[in-house]
């Protein structure tokens, strides 16, 4: 039996940002699930990275491959301003790099990995006895 020529129902470009924004989600998500079971800077820095990753994920990275940001170009041909392209490079930049940092530090001390355990401690020497000779 053949089909005829049927067209896919999606590309690998088309099927990209979406993935890319149900990833973000995904991740905000977890991370709030995450950060209820813990407290303190441990959730706050969970939390952070993950807003951080969520919106770079879910706004900045599809808005690329939409064209709707002009990525910086090798040859130094803009099609719109080069401030701009570089600005939000920068900004692609700080928001994923500082996310996953803030995220996997919340993680590392939710996990426990920078917490020492304490040494153990030599018993006391019991005290001499009264009947035995000291000098």
């Amino acid at each position: 039996m053949s089909f005829g020529n049927i067209p896919p129902l999606g590309s690998i470009a088309a099927v990209r940002p979406v993935y890319l924004i149900v990833m973000g989600v995904f991740l905000m998500v977890i991370a709030w699930r995450l950060a209820k079971t813990t407290e303190g800077w441990t959730a706050r820095l969970i939390v952070a990275g993950a807003l951080l990753l969520g919106f770079g994920y879910s706004v900045v990275i599809p808005m690329y491959e939409a064209g709707l940001i002009e990525p910086i170009s090798r040859g130094g041909h803009y099609h719109g301003s080069p401030a701009v392209a570089l600005a939000w490079h920068a900004v692609k930049l700080v928001t994923m790099n500082s996310g996953w940092l803030l995220f996997g530090i919340g993680l590392a001390l939710h996990a426990q990995i920078f917490t020492s355990s304490t040494p153990r401690r030599n018993p006391a020497l019991p005290p001499a006895a009264s009947h035995e000779f000291t000098t």
